[in-house]
This record gives structure tokens, C-alpha cells and sequence, in this order.
């Protein structure tokens, strides 16, 4: 399999899930055995959001018609989260049929991902029992929510790398009571910058799956 990596830059969004959509669509609709289109690995910056899965518990929102910046209802799993300039999105189009059809460990691989290459900065991250995502102690530096069609994943993870973090206070980040956003910046005391952790995050990415 060949992976097609791409940075978006800063977009809305609504752009970046039209063109996951496009992107899934057409993986759908290959038939095995022919010349299939690579996977894709979109990394960016959204323009301020937040995205709450599809679920009947909407309570992490607390009160959507004062929120800050507008809310998207997406196919994935999760409850809300916020997304904003300064941190890395990473949306990977992969067949997970040729995977192993595993959710599961196809949600540890992507955090392992990012715990790796936080490494890189020299910060120890984590997984947390029973909690998707990563963590610096008791601290949440990124979130992850997948979705999938026909076995094509969807959606992905958001590494929170500099930047304004207040927009996480007007939500229950995740579902989870009392959690403390980060960013790398914070954790290493040093400036960081959104495309050369992109650069990163795509190499130990190719690493892991390829």
C-alpha cells in the first residue's frame, strides 16, 4: 500500500470533511484487485470549532447556543471537543479492511503515533485506562475520534501543539469531568510550530503503518 501524505494548511472545518468525504467515497468504490487509489494521510490547522460525535448525550457541549465558536455534529465516535489554530489534525483515509478490521487497536496505533513522536520533543506521554487519547500525567495533549464507511477510516486525532487553549473551557473536553487541556509548547517550555510537528508526526506515521 502507498500512502499519500498531504498538509492542508489552516481550513474551515466543513472543506476538510467534504474532501474526507470525496477521498472515503472514492476508496469505497474501488474494486479489490484493480489499481487502487494510495491512502491518505491529511494533516492541517482548522479554522475555531468544535465537533461532537453522533450520539444521543449531547451534555459536553454544557450549552451549545453560547459557545464561542460554531459546533459540528460528525460521524464519529466522542463526545465534544474543540479544534483550533495551533493544533495539528491529522486525518488518515486508510483501508482497515486490509488491517485486520480492528477499531480497537487501530485507536492504539494512533496514539502510540503520538506518543512517539512527542518522544522526539522529550516529552514522556501516555495512554490513560479506559480513556482514548494521549496525556502528559494527568494532563490530555491529544484527543483522538475515528469514524468508518465500508471499512475506511475517517476522522483522526488532534495534537494540541501551541496556541490559545481557554476555547476547551467552555466545553467537558471528551466527556471527561475536570480534565486539563496542554499543548507542547507548555510541556517543553519552548515555541513550537504546528508544520514542523506535522513533518514529524507523518514520518513516525509512515513508520508504524508502512
Amino acid at each position: 500500500m502507498k500512502l499519500d501524505t498531504r498538509w492542508l494548511g489552516r481550513i474551515a472545518f466543513e472543506e476538510a470533511l467534504a474532501l474526507q468525504d470525496t477521498l472515503v467515497a472514492e476508496r469505497v468504490a474501488s474494486q479489490p484487485g484493480a489499481d487502487l487509489p494510495p491512502e491518505v494521510l491529511l494533516l492541517l490547522e482548522h479554522e475555531p470549532v468544535y465537533t461532537i460525535g453522533r450520539n444521543p448525550d449531547q451534555s459536553s457541549l454544557r450549552d451549545p447556543a453560547h459557545l464561542p465558536h460554531p459546533v459540528v455534529q460528525i460521524n464519529r465516535g466522542g463526545q465534544a471537543t474543540y479544534h483550533g489554530p495551533g493544533q495539528l489534525v491529522g486525518y488518515p483515509i486508510l483501508r482497515l479492511a486490509a488491517r485486520g478490521q480492528d477499531l480497537h487497536r487501530y485507536l492504539r496505533e494512533l496514539e502510540e503515533v503520538l506518543i512517539e513522536a512527542l518522544a522526539e520533543y522529550g516529552v514522556a506521554a501516555t495512554r490513560r485506562e479506559g480513556l482514548t487519547g494521549v496525556w502528559v500525567g494527568q494532563r490530555k495533549i491529544a484527543s483522538i475520534g475515528v469514524g468508518v464507511r465500508r471499512w475506511i477510516s475517517m476522522h483522526g486525532f488532534a495534537l494540541n501543539v501551541c496556541g490559545d487553549l481557554t476555547p476547551f473551557n467552555e466545553i467537558t473536553p471528551c466527556g471527561i469531568l475536570g480534565v486539563e487541556m496542554t499543548n507542547l509548547e507548555r510541556e517543553t517550555g519552548q515555541p513550537a510550530d504546528v508544520r514542523s510537528v506535522a513533518d514529524r508526526v507523518a514520518a513516525v506515521f509512515e513508520r508504524r503503518f508502512y
